[in-house]
């Protein structure tokens, strides 16, 4: 009987190993072991992403192995306690081995696994990959008939293995660290570039109220002078109407010229010296316009909506501050255009999007109808209200604080956190 229960141990540690490995390999992180075949020619990086692969079939062997050792064991210990216990010792068996195989079989292998399982999963690599090998003429007939059975039932197995963009998101948002700035920041990014095919240039444009234009028909000097004053190094020219744009004028080209003309500038024509005019739709996805950009090795396009009139501006440089934040040089207009105030409100200016408040306090409200707070005040009141009325909505209160004519410029939030303090 030495023998037997000698067996019984060593199949106990195989069940182990079978349990160990099934937890290992599959809580491995597949970007790690990506990055350690590729970048560090680690070939047992190698081995468990082709595992990986073929998931199925590692299960398959690992399962198959697993419930061979252990119904084996269970098998043998019966014996055992039938020898010594006589009929009683079946359930003697079946009390002893659900407490062995429970213990030292499951929990305790599975949860040094799933604390080491990079590691775990590189050291076990090279003898699962023989396992799979050996097991694979089972594993295949296993695997067929389970394809069959569902398909009896109309419950075919789903080929879709990848991930879809939401679930990218909640795996984004497990790294959420409220001490952590830098793990906040990235995360940001994360969501930002997720959000490049869904967001429309119309959404972050430059308006056409805040787009600085120079008049073709003004003298070379007075042009030179503006263009010099701007904070901008591409500014449209138009002719008679600011919605007939003829063209983009570059500071560096305009520059050049003075200087080719040893800074005599009478008879300079600015608008043979400006580009021509890249006109792009409002509706048009921020992934697809940074696409368009790369392709025309351009920075600059006008925004117009769908009867041609002029909109906005946007930019290269827009599309990359809503993945990485508000990019400043010493040539910017610092005008945040939100404050915070001591009760814990912000007098928002009526221009700003809804998009830079979500992503600056981590707010949700919705910019499917609207692309800036003020714009969104008009949606919800469904008329334009009058200086120092109140309106609550999504939880947040908003107070008008300023208005020009039929443009809401300047509004007092509150946020439900200052809500709830006043309840």
């Amino acid at each position: 009987m030495e023998w037997i229960i000698v067996a019984i141990f060593v199949l106990i540690l195989f069940s182990a190993f079978f349990s160990g490995s099934e937890t290992a390999l599959t809580a491995a992180s597949r970007p790690l072991m990506h990055q350690l075949e590729q970048n560090d020619d680690d070939h047992r990086a190698g081995i468990v992403n082709r595992l990986l692969d073929s998931k199925e079939r590692l299960i398959g062997a690992i399962l198959l192995g697993n419930n061979l050792v252990n119904i084996l064991a269970s098998a043998l210990a019966t014996s055992v306690m039938i020898h010594y216990f006589g009929e009683t010792g079946v359930v003697w068996a079946t009390l002893v081995m659900t407490i062995v195989v429970l213990i030292f079989a499951e929990i305790l292998p599975k949860t040094f696994a799933i604390q080491n399982a990079n590691r775990l999963a590189l050291s076990i690599a090279p003898v699962m990959k023989i396992l799979v090998f050996i097991l694979a003429p089972i594993t295949m007939t296993t695997q067929f008939i389970v394809a069959t059975t569902l398909k009896v039932f109309g419950a075919g197995v789903s080929e879709d293995g990848g991930q879809s963009a939401e679930e990218l998101r909640g795996a984004i948002n497990l790294h959420d660290s409220p001490d952590d700035q830098a793990i906040n920041q990235e995360r940001t990014m994360l969501h930002s570039i997720l959000d490049l095919a869904e967001v429309e240039v119309g959404e972050i444009m430059t308006h056409r109220k805040g787009v600085v234009m120079i008049d073709a028909d003004l003298p070379a000097a007075e042009i030179v002078e503006q263009v010099l004053d701007s904070p901008f190094t591409r500014l449209p020219i138009y002719r008679d109407d600011p919605d007939n744009i003829i063209g983009v004028i570059h500071a560096k080209a305009l520059l050049r010229a003075i200087r080719a003309k040893k800074g005599d500038m009478e008879g300079l024509d600015v608008v043979e010296l400006a580009q021509e005019t890249w006109f792009i739709p409002e509706a048009t996805s921020l992934m697809g316009q940074l696409e368009a950009f790369r392709a025309r090795r351009e920075h600059f396009a006008i925004v117009v909506d769908e009867y041609g009139s002029f909109m906005g501006i946007v930019t290269l440089e827009d599309i990359l501050e809503e993945i990485v934040g508000d990019i400043e040089d010493e040539h910017d207009d610092k005008v945040a255009g939100v404050q915070s105030q001591h009760d814990g409100s912000y007098i928002v200016d009526g221009i700003v999007t809804i998009r830079d408040l979500n992503r600056e306090f981590d707010w949700r409200l919705p910019d499917e109808e609207a692309s800036t707070i003020a714009g969104l005040l008009l949606h919800e009141a469904r008329r334009i209200p009058d200086i120092g009325q109140v309106f609550q909505f999504y939880n947040f209160r908003f107070e008008v604080l300023d208005r020009k004519r039929n443009q809401i410029t300047s509004i007092r939030i509150f946020p439900p956190i200052d809500l709830k303090a006043e309840e």
